[in-house]
């Protein structure tokens, strides 16, 4: 016993140091692998994540005015919202307009304000024009001459709001909803209102283009599951080769097809189906049938790879012990195949809840999405604000559904019929 006792005491360090050295070399193998990544992760830092975090940030940002007339913000900021504002307050307005309008600057402030009401910006240019050097007696007088609407509390209102940051504004307008003189949260009448409308039917198409490409898609995945592999491979083809056609060549291929004049049309008309050229484009069918096709090689994909994973031996033993086989087929093997439906679905609702293209070309002026109202609102309006609160809405929509369908389908709630 004395003699084995040094060999266990010198194999304690042994055993140490063999962690130590093991630990090591995990850390330098982690650190290689991280180095090998990094330039994928910067470039998805500057090219992806860091593109829509600032868009995600002009939904709140409101620079304009306190960038350019930061004296007048300040003295907004202490003023409580009764009546009109003091002298003091008038002639830093005054002043504001002068500095905005020397440095350039006074067309951007214009744009901001007339976002919150339309006639602001020539309200504005007007005072900014007409302006005189000096006030003889007041500035407040002076500009309630100039104009009349300087002498009301809701334009002080309106230009208070502009000038706080971060303000929710945007992402109030972004749901057809404004802060009432009152500082009441309202929203505008349903027959005004057109994001929370946009929103309600980007949500009903998207929902209708994956039921559609699950009905279409299905089918088709389990055909080319079990055919042999030299016919599924052919009919592989079929399913790929729309991904090496650009989404505006195949948008504008529905374009041709769908007109009333077209392929379609003069078919069934040829055929005897139809007396008149039926109405498929600049429409709700025109949008359904346009982003079902462009979108259902998704959904057969993510099917066909969880089918071909399922094997055939459960449904021959269910029918081998009395199972019917359209009874063994839906109880055995489709909640086998429900993680590729959970996929699939998924996956081609939220491709469509982005959808640009197909709706603008081939839907009406009833069918657009929220993502043309967001390209609107960055090309035509300027209005990034407001671009950046219909972009955050849809983000958390989003992520919101993923939620929801996990919680429902998810993956670890599936069960066996």
């Amino acid at each position: 016993m004395p003699a084995s006792a040094p060999a266990r005491g010198t194999g304690s360090p042994t055993r140490a140091g063999g962690r130590a050295s093991f630990q090591k070399a995990r850390r330098r193998a982690s650190a290689q692998a991280l180095l090998l990544a990094l330039p994928l992760l910067v470039f998805l830092l500057s090219t992806f994540i860091a593109p829509i975090g600032l868009l995600l940030a002009r939904s709140v940002e409101n620079h304009e005015v306190p960038d350019s007339m930061p004296a007048l913000t300040h003295a907004l900021d202490a003023w409580d919202g009764r009546g009109v504002p003091d002298e003091h307050t008038f002639a830093l307005l005054a002043a504001g307009l002068r500095e905005a309008q020397q440095s350039g600057q006074l067309g951007t402030v214009a744009r901001r304000l007339n976002f919150a009401q339309a006639e602001f910006r020539s309200l504005l240019m007007r005072t900014a024009r007409q302006l005189p050097a000096d006030a003889p007696g007041a500035w407040k007088p002076t500009l309630v001459e100039l104009d009349e609407r300087w002498n009301s509390p809701e334009t002080w209102r309106l230009l208070k709001r502009a000038a706080t940051s971060p303000t929710p504004d945007f992402l109030l307008a972004a749901v057809d909803a404004q802060v009432t003189p009152q500082g009441a949260v309202a929203f505008v009448p349903d027959n005004a209102s057109v994001y929370r409308q946009a929103f309600a039917r980007t949500v009903s198409i998207s929902a209708t283009v994956t039921l559609l490409c699950l009905l279409l898609g299905y089918p088709v995945a389990w055909l080319l599951a079990n055919l042999p592999a030299k016919s599924s491979n052919r009919l592989m083809l079929l399913v790929i080769v729309p991904f090496w056609t650009s989404l505006l060549v195949r948008t504008t291929a529905w374009y041709v097809l769908l007109q009333p004049g077209g392929v379609i049309n003069s078919l069934l008309m040829g055929l005897g189906l139809a007396t008149h050229p039926l109405p498929l484009i600049f429409n709700r069918t025109g949008v359904l049938i346009g982003m079902t096709h462009v979108l259902l090689p998704y959904m057969i994909l993510a099917i066909y790879s969880v089918m071909k994973s399922v094997s055939p031996v459960y449904v021959r033993a269910a029918q081998s012990l009395g199972a019917h086989p359209f009874t063994a087929f839906v109880r055995i093997y489709i909640p086998q195949t429900l993680p590729g439906v959970g996929a699939g679905c998924f996956l081609v609702f939220v491709l469509a809840l982005g959808y640009y293209i197909t709706p603008a070309l081939l839907g009406g002026a009833g069918d657009e999405m929220i993502s043309q109202l967001i390209a609107i609102q960055t090309n035509t309006q300027l209005n990034w604000g407001l671009a950046g609160a219909l972009s955050a809405y849809l983000v958390i929509f989003t992520a919101i559904f993923y939620f929801l369908f996990n919680r429902l389908v998810g993956i670890d709630r599936l069960r066996f019929g």
